[in-house]
């Protein structure tokens, strides 16, 4: 536990989120305009796992704690970090402490209390919910507020990383007032809650028009006096990666654009236009592909997809599995699309250094030779169309995912390497809007993953993949009961995996945790549930004018917005 500090920051960490930054009083510097390409559905996290929705409820919810662009975990709406040293964390790491902050209200001005955590607790945790984040809540046995201003998370295992319960920015505070009345199933009809969260955060929402714009106003009960320097912003959603990039760094209509997927020659020709800056930064982000482990036909009616209605017909075999894996040439993908914001992986968790593994390196041998070996030996055979077949079930993959031209590229990429190999793929793109919006009613979401393989990219808050790894257990699969909202898109369910969780859990030292994530990363690799292919580094842009935007792999990148001013 001790050299879990090592990463805590205190209260000098607090302060140093105002440093880089222009003094300027409240509302000086007029209008913020930011482009999320993918744009936003809801403003509520528990609710949805896209990334773009996690991202920008972040400017209006808080949780108690942040992480710095370095990693550091950092104060925002308590006095400190709770730790062993300073009585936080109880000596059998079973229970954690946290000290609210005097005076602290909310948006609408009232006062903002232990009572509200907890609430939030109660919120994720309700049977039916369908809360995207319950694996933050892994182990919690009860939260309690000792007073007003002091909350106790109880755990019923020793928690050597006791921070997932709000600690991130998918983990926020939602106010008790406002959401009572939206626990378990009611929690999806509550349209204005999720729409217009009341929160802490350097804004406010005025008006919110899902899929398309979002209209903040400074929040006049923000804690920190002089802040935010912008009065409004307005988050525009709509486009692709190169007309976001192009609306910074070319034209300069916009001040901040957001996950930036595009040809590094394209970026590197915009930002000779001057008006814009390109920023990088590494952190757990991988583009993977996800293999459908479950019979994903429309014949299966109400159970395609799911664990019910069985395997799927030939994504089930390991042998096509790992044949798919070894014929995709991952450097080709990587110079194409990323350059020097991509490498080429094996892993799903590809850092920290303390969990990076480096036993799997067998797919970045591409062999398409070793991989047509690997069908016929299984009894995959090409039929008279070239296509490999068996039993009457063709290989014949549909492959999806979101509406990016280094995505379709890539899909482009990836079919001709399979062609080569008998393997058959048939092409769909979805409006990202659409594909990671978490409506289910909706077909085509991630979600739901009516497709036999889906691209995309995730990452985890923060330096412990604790929780993010217990994603990818059984029962955190998606399906109509859960409102199709868990985390487990393969439908993965291994009982070493799920061992191997629960070893983690309740293990303290560091360097044991590292060793139980390194073997978790491994049997999803090796057993091919997912095929990763790039590392990727998060990219976004901000026009010169901007100051104080620091790049963040490990928390929202609008983590300091409230820090953000324009230089005169």
């Amino acid at each position: 536990m001790r050299k879990i500090t090592t990463f805590l920051a205190g209260t000098a960490a607090m302060l140093a989120l105002t440093a880089g930054a222009a003094q300027a009083k409240r509302g000086s510097d007029g209008n913020l305009n930011v482009l999320y390409w993918q744009a936003v559905s809801i403003l509520n996290p528990f609710l949805s796992s896209g990334t773009k929705d996690v991202e920008a409820s972040s400017a209006v919810i808080e949780p108690l704690a942040k992480y710095d662009e370095a990693g550091n975990m950092v104060p925002a709406l308590v006095t400190e970090i709770p730790t062993v040293d300073n009585g936080g964390v109880s000596a059998d790491l079973k229970s954690i402490t946290w000290k609210i902050l005097p005076d602290l209200v909310w948006s609408d001005g009232t006062p903002f209390t232990a009572h509200d955590v907890v609430f939030t607790a109660e919120y994720c945790m309700a049977p039916d919910g369908g809360c995207q984040q319950l694996p933050k809540f892994t182990d919690v046995e009860k939260v309690e507020a000792i007073d007003d201003k002091t909350v106790k998370v109880t755990f019923s295992v020793a928690k050597p990383f006791p921070y997932g319960p709000f600690v991130g920015k998918e983990s926020p505070i939602i106010q008790k007032a406002q959401f009572e009345n939206c626990v378990g199933a009611k929690a999806p009809e509550c349209t204005e809650q999720n729409f217009k969260p009341i929160g802490t955060g350097a804004f406010r929402v005025l008006d919110f028009k899902a899929n398309d714009v979002i209209t903040l106003e400074a929040n006049p009960n923000f804690r920190e006096a002089d802040k935010p320097a912008f009065a409004t912003v307005t988050m525009k959603g709509g486009g692709d990666p190169a007309s976001a990039a192009r609306a910074v760094l070319e034209t300069g209509e916009f001040d901040y654009a957001w996950n930036l997927q595009v040809e590094p020659e394209i970026l590197a020709q915009m930002e000779a236009a001057g008006k814009g800056v390109i920023v990088t930064s590494f952190g757990t982000s991988v583009e993977r592909l996800e293999l459908n482990m479950t019979d994903p036909s429309p014949s299966k009616g109400a159970e395609r997809s799911t664990i019910k209605g069985g395997a799927h017909p030939f994504l089930s075999d390991p042998a096509v599995r790992k044949a798919l894996s070894i014929s995709i040439d991952r450097e080709i993908i990587v110079e194409a699309g990323y350059g020097a914001a991509g490498r080429a992986t094996c892993n799903i968790l590809p850092a920290p250094e303390n969990y990076a593994s480096t036993a799997v390196n067998w797919c970045l041998e591409y062999d398409p030779e070793a991989a047509m070996k690997l069908l016929d030996d299984a009894g995959w055979v090409p039929g008279s169309d070239g296509i490999r077949a068996k039993d009457g079930v063709r290989l014949s993959i549909l492959y999806q995912t979101s509406t990016n031209s280094v995505r379709q590229a890539t899909q482009a990429l990836v079919k001709d390497m399979w062609a080569q190999i008998g393997v058959e793929s048939e092409l769909r793109n979805i409006d990202a809007a659409v594909f990671f919006g978490g409506d289910p009613a909706s077909p085509d979401t991630f979600q739901k993953f009516y497709a036999d393989i889906e691209m995309y990219t995730n990452n985890f808050p923060g330096t412990d993949p604790e929780a993010y790894m217990a994603g990818w257990l059984c029962s955190n699969t998606p399906s109509p009961e859960n409102g199709w909202l868990g985390t487990n898109m393969p439908r993965f369910c291994n009982d070493e995996y799920a061992a191997l969780a629960d070893k983690m859990s309740e293990t303290a030292d560091l360097a044991e945790r590292g060793a139980i994530a390194k073997q978790m990363n491994d049997i999803l690799s090796n057993e091919g549930a997912l095929i990763p292919l790039v590392h990727r580094g998060e990219v976004a842009a901000h026009a010169v004018s901007i100051e104080g935007m620091r790049m963040n792999s490990w928390d929202s990148q609008l983590w300091n917005v409230a820090d953000w001013t324009r230089k005169k």
